[in-house]
């Protein structure tokens, strides 16, 4: 928790659980990236965090913008980003969608599919493509599922279908999982990556771009490499695989970017036991899953949580949110350790949450409001 955070929060009027970003935080970790891949344009996840006022410091210091949706890119267009910093880079879309991307200057589409090239070259006459594969995700605290991305083999198929339609075929993209801590994992696909680069030139057309993806982690329970660790080791895999021919490369940070900034300050509503032999505490908080803390989900990412009761004596304890819905458990596989004096009242900080985390919170669920999101 920052100075500034802890200020913030003791002046606060009390409305309920809500989540603190720090943009000096963000501020910092733009900076670590660009220093990190200094050849690299860093295009932010705006699903990550969507609060204008980061949306506008990263336009301001010079950011691109990795938009999932129309909405996403009017805001990046919103907060300063030109179109020719917009990438839309959601396979699925609406091809309505993709031409009123197009009418508002974006020329950067992501495919993964000869049908979704057919839409954007029917939306979108002329614009640039780059077609999605799939990766593993080894070694990532939140892999990614097959939803997204191609077989290598028939990215060049997609690829070569785009080029004969008048599209601009200009590159490949993956994702190596989100919360990704092993600074290798971007190798293999960068393998993958220029081996399609040489078929598609085989066939007559070239390539210009590698989107290196997301998937650098924000720490929470466990030291993350640096940024700079990150980009020497995918330096290192681009020499490898492409020699001296290194094609423009783009990341998308989104969680690395805004997940240290924030914190959610919530309230212990009730602590109990479900027999009197029972030697498991329950503490429910004023969040759960559908509040904003639905990356617990099979307990794939576990905060940081912080009391001020912290330094007592502790004992394991089940955590869950405060709605009618069992499925709204944060923590009960693996307990977490909770002080014996917590009490009913008391205030839990959870740290690492600037991201994933206002996007997920429902709009109304069993009647609760939204996360609220303050901005510093």
């Amino acid at each position: 928790m920052t100075d500034r955070i802890r200020e913030f929060l003791r002046n606060r009027r009390e409305d309920g659980p809500c989540v603190v970003v720090d943009l000096d935080v963000v501020r910092a970790n733009y900076g670590a990236f660009a220093h990190a891949l200094p050849d690299t344009r860093v295009f932010y996840a705006v699903k990550a965090n969507p609060a204008p006022e980061i949306l506008s410091l990263l336009a301001e210091l010079g950011s691109c913008f990795d938009c999932a949706s129309v909405a996403e890119i009017e805001m990046a267009l919103a907060a300063g980003a030109t179109p020719d910093r917009v990438s839309y880079g959601n396979t699925i879309k609406k091809e309505r969608d993709i031409a009123r991307a197009f009418e508002l200057g974006v020329r950067l589409f992501s495919v993964d599919c000869q049908a979704e090239v057919e839409k954007v070259a029917r939306a979108a006459a002329g614009a640039k493509v780059f077609c999605r594969i799939l990766c593993d995700g080894a070694g990532a605290e939140w892999p990614l599922s097959r939803k997204f991305g191609c077989e290598p083999e028939m990215a060049v198929d997609v690829l070569e279908h785009a080029h004969r339609l008048g599209l601009e075929a200009y590159g490949v993209s993956f994702h190596v999982g989100s919360q990704q801590k092993n600074v290798e994992a971007w190798d293999a696909a960068l393998a993958s990556a220029s081996k399609i680069f040489a078929e598609c030139a085989e066939r007559g057309f070239t390539l210009s771009l590698v989107n290196l993806g997301g998937g650098f982690p924000a720490k929470y329970l466990q030291d993350v490499p640096a940024a700079e660790a990150y980009g020497e080791a995918i330096f290192r895999a681009l020499s490898r695989h492409f020699g001296n021919a290194i094609p423009q490369t783009i990341i998308e940070p989104g969680r690395g970017m805004v997940g240290a900034a924030g914190l959610i300050e919530a309230e212990v509503v009730l602590i109990s036991k479900k027999a009197d032999t029972d030697t498991m505490r329950w503490v429910y908080l004023d969040i759960g899953k559908f509040g904003g803390l639905a990356e617990t989900m099979d307990e794939a990412i576990r905060y940081p949580i912080r009391t001020a009761r912290d330094g007592e004596a502790t004992e394991p304890c089940v955590l869950a949110g405060p709605t009618c819905d069992s499925a709204d458990v944060l923590y009960e596989k693996t307990p977490i350790e909770l002080p014996i004096s917590l009490a009913i009242g008391d205030k839990v900080l959870i740290e690492a949450t600037g991201a994933y985390t206002t996007t997920y919170s429902a709009v109304a669920f069993n009647g609760f409001d939204p996360l609220r999101s303050y901005v510093i």
